[in-house]
């Protein structure tokens, strides 16, 4: 008996560590799942999202070199208030009442018969005075301003009607000196609305008359009407030629190369003439068609020499 008891207490202990052991696995086990679940997860690297920055703004583009072999030396934009004179220290109103080719008009130095239109434009305006007679004006810069070489350039908006005669000139200074020169940039008829014309003139024969060189006429294209628009008219004026153009298109050329005698006078300095005739030899008179007051628009003068 004592046998069996001692084997049954064996029996006893072994069952009871079995017990204890299978209760702690389980106790580690659980334990173990629990941490699974309510544990924090690290945390996940990320990588952060550079801030975006505005593209750089490109290089600004060099400027444009000038080009032109013109630069502007003298010019006269005639901003001026509306009804006054033009500037005084640039020009000179030529009054006479010579009536040279046999013209109709009275010069004088009325602001009725030119001033600033008020819209950056001179207005030389022709007018009756009375039964065939006529009043305009004629601007001049001689002793102000008488440019050797160059270009000579006025943007002009001409009157319709016949017996008009404007013109944009030079002739040579101081004036009545020698020798004579004449450089018609831009002359136009009222009766003959589609065409400019230019022309030079030189030396002089034995009576003192001016040589005239051949005559050049410009027409616009499409027989559009000159009156009805303003145009560019030039003369590139060289130690060797004048070249005449209309809106930057060169339509003729004088060459002292082929000028006759003496007649080549244009290495002198000359002054600058702005005016509105009425009838003549050349233009012939006015008539029923003619509008009165007539007015000549200048937008500008300048004068361009070589860079």
């Amino acid at each position: 008996m004592t046998g069996n008891i001692r084997w049954i207490v064996v029996a006893v202990v072994v069952t009871v560590a079995l017990a204890v052991t299978t209760a702690a696995f389980v106790l580690t086990d659980k334990n173990s799942d629990n941490a699974g679940t309510s544990a924090t997860p690290p945390p996940t690297p990320t990588t952060p999202v550079p801030t975006p920055t505005a593209p750089s703004s490109p290089p600004p583009s060099p400027k444009p070199k000038n080009t032109s072999p013109w630069k502007l030396a003298w010019s006269d934009e005639f901003n001026g208030k509306v009804r006054t004179a033009p500037q005084s220290g640039k020009w000179t109103f030529q009054v006479d009442n010579y009536h040279a080719n046999g013209e109709l008009q009275d010069y004088t130095q009325s602001t009725s018969n030119a001033s600033h239109d008020g819209s950056g434009n001179l207005a030389i305006t022709a007018r009756t005075s009375g039964a065939g007679r006529y009043t305009s004006a004629r601007l001049i810069t001689d002793r102000k301003f008488t440019p050797r070489y160059g270009r000579l350039e006025a943007r002009i908006k001409v009157p319709p009607g016949k017996g008009l005669w404007p013109a944009f000139w030079a002739m040579h200074a101081p004036k009545w000196s020698t020798p004579r020169s004449e450089i018609d940039v831009m002359e136009h008829l009222g009766r003959s609305p589609t065409k400019a014309f230019g022309r030079l003139h030189g030396g002089a024969d034995s009576s003192g008359k001016l040589r005239s060189f051949p005559f050049h006429t410009y027409e616009l294209p499409g027989g559009q009407d000159f009156s009805n628009d303003f145009h560019i008219f030039s003369a590139d004026w060289y130690p060797d030629r004048i070249e005449f153009a209309v809106d930057h298109k060169v339509y003729a050329v004088d060459k002292k190369s082929s000028a006759p005698g003496d007649s080549w006078t244009f290495d002198a300095p000359v002054y600058l003439i702005l005016n509105l005739a009425v009838g003549g030899t050349w233009p012939g008179a006015p008539d029923s068609t003619t509008r009165f007051p007539a007015r000549m628009l200048i937008d500008y003068v300048r004068v361009y020499k070589r860079a």
